[in-house]
């Protein structure tokens, strides 16, 4: 599964913006067609993003689009203009129940089929922004194979129960926590919400650091100024690095002597700690970070 730190929204319609994204270093460049487009521009939006897809130079970016919502009725539309562009993958809007990501999956399959594509290798990401979505995580979270990520849409939710937003985020905590369990019981990776304040980078940053330490395992951002802080907390820096390798070495060499859990710096340590540090490694290779030239 590829590396999703920070996930850039860009209108679909819009692409200037679609080719400003795609030259930032930014793990997956969503073009959306939902929010981001107003309703008169629907059908302009599919065909700038289908085109987009054709001719534009991502480099290492993932290719998303968001689709408009299965209660729209454009859902069908939006597949049908950008599937023969190929894109890397679909994110699915206000997702409440498993068949809503079966059924762009099957439309997906038939793709595959038609145009001799690998199977399975365009890929779908769920936003999870409504109460129901909420009470429906777990047969979402199983709902298909192609499903990678599931993302949390704070804003829409809050919306949906009647919250009123606050910085501290209290109103959504349970939400939060609950998107991040569901996607890491069924091993796919979890897309923190957006963070709506766009001159707040400290903000950003505290957002993230939370968002990380929840186990989350990127963000969604809508604005290019955001995409460098999301993707610098979510890559280990060189003295986590050096940390982690550290309690791991310091783990094998008592394995080998045939102790258990042991002391290090003053903290105890046991194979929950020695599975964060492997963890950490990992989302470091992950990031392109090389741990053993550390």
């Amino acid at each position: 599964m590829r590396i999703r730190r920070a996930l850039l929204f860009m209108p679909g319609d819009d692409r200037r913006k679609i080719e400003k994204g795609a030259v930032l270093g930014v793990d997956s460049v969503i073009m959306d067609l939902e929010d981001g487009v107003a309703l008169n521009n629907k059908v302009a939006a599919r065909s700038t993003a289908a085109t987009a897809l054709r001719e534009v130079d991502f480099g290492g970016a993932e290719k998303l689009v968001r689709l408009n919502s299965a209660a729209s009725e454009l859902e069908t539309d939006d597949l049908h203009a950008t599937l023969p562009a190929h894109p890397d993958g679909y994110v699915l809007p206000k997702v409440e129940a498993a068949w809503q990501v079966q059924e762009v999956s099957a439309q997906i399959e038939h793709a595959e089929h038609e145009h001799g594509w690998p199977l399975g290798g365009i890929r779908v990401l769920a936003i999870i922004e409504t109460a129901r979505g909420i009470m429906n995580l777990r047969e979402i979270a199983g709902s298909d194979p192609r499903l990678d990520a599931l993302i949390f849409g704070a804003e829409d939710l809050a919306g949906d129960i009647g919250a009123t937003r606050t910085p501290e985020g209290d109103e959504v905590f349970y939400a939060r926590s609950a998107v991040v369990i569901h996607a890491k019981a069924f091993r796919l990776q979890a897309i923190d919400t957006p963070c709506v304040d766009l001159n707040d980078l400290d903000g950003l940053k505290a957002q993230t650091r939370t968002a990380l330490q929840m186990g989350y395992t990127g963000k969604l951002a809508i604005h290019p100024r955001q995409v460098d802080v999301i993707q610098h907390v979510f890559t280990p820096s060189p003295e986590e690095i050096r940390r982690a390798k550290r309690l791991i070495d310091a783990h094998e060499a008592h394995q080998n002597a045939g102790t258990g859990v042991f002391e290090l710096d003053g903290k105890m340590v046991d194979m929950p700690m020695v599975r964060a540090a492997k963890t950490l490694l990992a989302r470091a290779h992950a990031a392109g970070v090389d741990p053993n030239n550390i």
